[in-house]
């Protein structure tokens, strides 16, 4: 599969290629123009980067480099909460889904890439994870129509939106704190360039805990199914190449167990989508 692009370091340099099952092709230096993948998605060309891949050599072996976040420095990663039924009902405040959807913002900081730890900070025991789709803009524009709204996506990856429980309760109104912890959240492995509707519309995604299946729902369930997202969002933002939008996460987080089952370290939590891959992060304490 040459269609896995995702950013990477080794030797102390970050660089871009395609993963195969037997490590990464290299190909960010054959494309001095496009210095990350941000400047790739903002050119439309992943497809150009699927292409040269082909028949080409690995050139970094598997364990030989260290995924970071598929896109660097992104100018805005806007989440989605409370997008399916059952999530909606576990606030327990006898409330209807309301009739326009909740966002927040997370910093790429509070992301770390694939296979690497997740950090449970010094401030807080309380890390949950959320497993979740994010969709990569490719094409920018206010006032996106939702039936043309898939249209403007570049790529998909997945997130574990890692959040401190009681971090986003200490003030009256806000998740900012609790959202944005450095590197309590994940993203990747890599984006898988995006077709055709069937790879969002109605896709399973499930979220395990050391095995155990924690989260298992269907994207044909959001209370907000992505095209809206894009057309809602860009009402009153103006969306750029690389922005990434975190979709929403099923029911069944660990704040919602009797007692919760919050994160802690040697934990190993999977985020698996179906057409996307794994994203498999363990857990640690902030040193």
């Amino acid at each position: 599969m040459a269609d896995r692009i995702a950013t990477v370091s080794a030797g102390g340099q970050s660089f871009y290629g395609a993963v195969t099952d037997g490590g990464m092709i290299a190909l960010s230096p054959d494309f001095p123009q496009w210095p990350t993948l941000r400047e790739v998605i903002e050119a439309g060309a992943l497809e150009t980067l699927v292409e040269a891949a082909k028949g080409r050599p690995v050139t970094h072996d598997a364990g030989s480099f260290r995924y970071e976040i598929p896109v660097p420095a992104p100018e805005k990663i806007i989440c989605v909460g409370v997008n399916f039924p059952d999530r909606n009902a576990e606030y327990k405040d006898g409330q209807d889904a309301p009739p326009n959807m909740s966002l927040f913002v997370r910093f790429p900081r509070s992301f770390t890439g694939h296979d690497r730890p997740l950090i449970r900070p010094k401030a807080s025991d309380k890390l949950d994870y959320e497993g979740e789709i994010a969709v990569v803009i490719g094409r920018g524009g206010r006032h996106i129509p939702e039936d043309e709204a898939l249209g403007h996506i570049a790529a998909l990856t997945l997130c574990n939106e890692g959040t401190l429980r009681d971090w986003v309760r200490h003030a009256k109104f806000n998740v900012t704190q609790g959202k944005n912890f450095d590197s309590s959240g994940a993203m990747g492995p890599w984006l898988v360039p995006f077709r055709d509707p069937s790879q969002i519309v109605d896709v399973h995604l499930t979220t395990r805990v050391n095995g155990e299946t924690r989260q298992d729902d269907q994207t044909g369930r959001m209370l907000f199914p992505v095209a809206r997202q894009i057309a809602y969002i860009s009402t009153f933002t103006t969306l750029v190449p690389g922005d990434i939008i975190v979709t929403g996460t099923p029911t069944g987080a660990g704040a919602r167990f009797d007692p919760p089952l919050f994160l802690k370290p040697g934990d190993v939590v999977e985020v698996e989508a179906e057409g996307i891959g794994i994203l498999s992060n363990g857990v640690a304490d902030e040193i």
